[in-house]
């Protein structure tokens, strides 16, 4: 089963390296329009100029029809031009550049939670240390039990209590 697999971990792993740089969609979007160009150039017979303008047409699915494929080549290369577009290089440009608008700029990051966590722990002993000098008996921090390992059910019952 893991055989039959690789192959579809390895495109994952190559979509997910292709969408996270810029660079390398854009690249890929110029190379697709040049390359369907000359092939089209080829199959139909056009100039270098009409091809290139054909495929940018095509690949934008504006499609406006001065210039369309009469050979049955012509014809699989828009096809597949077409379905290559819109099922992966475009939805990977847009989700590409709308994960970059979608950042959360004041998410704490993990060295940041973790001085947090520090000063906490500081300011807890400070706590603990002025209670003791004036005889303040503290009661004990409430420890959560993970979540993962306290069943669900168990979890409302507890809440409801409160």
């Amino acid at each position: 089963m893991d055989a039959l697999l690789s192959p579809f971990r390895w495109i994952y792993r190559a979509l997910v390296w292709f969408a996270n740089s810029p660079r390398t969609l854009i690249i890929s979007y110029l190379l697709m329009i040049v390359v369907a160009g000359v092939l089209y150039s080829h199959a139909e017979h056009k100039s270098a100029a009409d091809s290139v303008w054909w495929a940018v047409v095509t690949a934008s699915t504006v499609g406006y029809g001065d210039i369309s494929p009469t050979s049955f080549a012509g014809r699989l290369l828009a096809a597949l031009l077409i379905s290559t577009m819109v099922l992966l290089v475009i939805p990977l440009i847009t989700a590409h550049f709308a994960s970059r608008l979608i950042v959360d700029d004041d998410a704490f990051e993990h060295a940041e939670q973790e001085e947090l966590k520090a000063d906490v722990r500081r300011l807890r002993a400070l706590v603990e240390e002025m209670a003791a000098r004036q005889g303040i008996d503290l009661p004990e921090p409430a420890r959560a039990e993970p979540a993962s390992l306290t069943p669900v059910w168990e979890r409302r019952r507890r809440r409801l209590r409160r």
